[in-house]
């Protein structure tokens, strides 16, 4: 029974190693393929989180200036018509 376990090992020791060597080879054949970025050049991820807050951030800005900018052109259509209501009335009297 162990020279029949031992035997067995033996055949299926290098198919192993040599499957092993080959997917190795394989995945670094396609890495190469594909252009790559150095890491040293590649922002890290505390980087891309801060530039997306800060364009996140600046959308914000905008978008509540745009609603100040909207919000007094209301207002000052209300005030208009408020006073063109008040002028109409005291010149009716």
């Amino acid at each position: 029974m162990l020279t029949a376990c031992t035997s067995k090992m033996v055949l299926l020791a290098p198919l192993l190693l040599m499957a092993g060597l080959l997917s190795t080879k394989a995945a670094t054949a396609e890495e190469e393929s594909g252009t790559a970025i150095p890491a040293e050049s590649r922002p890290c991820v505390d980087c891309h989180a801060f530039e997306f807050m800060q364009r996140a951030l600046q959308d914000l800005k905008k978008t509540a200036y745009n609603l100040d900018s909207r919000t007094e052109t209301l207002l000052f259509k209300v005030e208009k018509r408020t006073l063109c209501d008040c002028l109409t009335i005291n010149a009716l009297n």
